[in-house]
């Protein structure tokens, strides 16, 4: 079942014309991966579909419900989740502050929601021995899985990840790696990720390439080839 399904995506800053003609779909339960250079546009296209940005035109459906026109809450409400390139822990706020805030997204937001999951630290046990400790205070990988974890309090159908690696040291991007399988695999959630590491890429289901806006190669990753690799990836 065709969980996210993206046809005919034109976006523009002011007239600068960013994303052309994309199509792209994600099905219940499925991980893909976008790649490409940085500045093709994959960041932009994430932000349209959690609604940051408007399309100028093309269809935006999320289990064929069209997201236009919607606001980013009304798109979390309705099972969009979305991790951004940076984080974005609110520095001042403990670990377990932050965590709540993910429950925002649920129907009642906080005023009727203040039960973190446990599914979050059996993902990621660190948050649970630090949740007194101020979200600044962490580590950079301590922190993506701070933002993956309030992003999952709001039960997502979809979860948006923006390059969740950058910046992040070898062993806990592996944490990372898996947690993310473990979330499919455990909860059913379908997953849209921006990655330049080889390895995660290769986690997913399948890929879409970009390049100048445009979607311009697409495929199971058991067949992404050196050719793809060496024009998407390699810096």
């Amino acid at each position: 079942m065709t969980l996210l399904d993206i046809r005919g995506l034109n976006v523009y800053y002011g007239e600068s014309h960013i994303l052309r003609d994309v199509d792209l779909n994600v099905a219940a339960g499925e991980m893909v991966c976008l790649i490409g250079r940085n500045g093709v546009g994959k960041t932009t296209l994430l932000k349209t579909v959690i609604g940051l940005l408007q399309q100028r035109s093309g269809d935006l459906q999320l289990e064929g419900r069209e997201l236009t026109g919607r606001p980013p809450h009304a798109r979390a409400r309705v099972g969009v989740g979305y991790v951004p390139q940076g984080r974005e822990i609110i520095p001042q706020l403990t670990v377990r502050e932050n965590l709540l805030l993910g429950l925002e997204a649920l129907p009642g937001g906080l005023a009727k929601n203040r039960h973190i999951d446990p599914l979050v630290f059996e993902l990621f046990p660190i948050l649970e021995k630090f949740l007194a400790r101020r979200g600044g205070d962490l580590s950079g990988g301590q922190q993506q899985q701070l933002a993956i974890a309030r992003a999952l309090l709001g039960k997502p159908k979809l979860l948006l990840l923006d390059e969740p690696t950058e910046g992040i040291q070898p062993s806990v991007v592996l944490d990372i790696e898996r947690a993310v399988r473990r979330i499919i695999e455990a909860t059913g959630i379908s997953v849209l990720l921006v990655e330049q590491h080889l390895h995660f890429v290769r986690q997913a289901d399948r890929y879409y390439a970009m390049q100048r806006g445009g979607i311009v190669a697409s495929g199971p990753t058991s067949e992404l080839s050196k050719d793809v690799v060496d024009r998407f990836l390699t810096v």
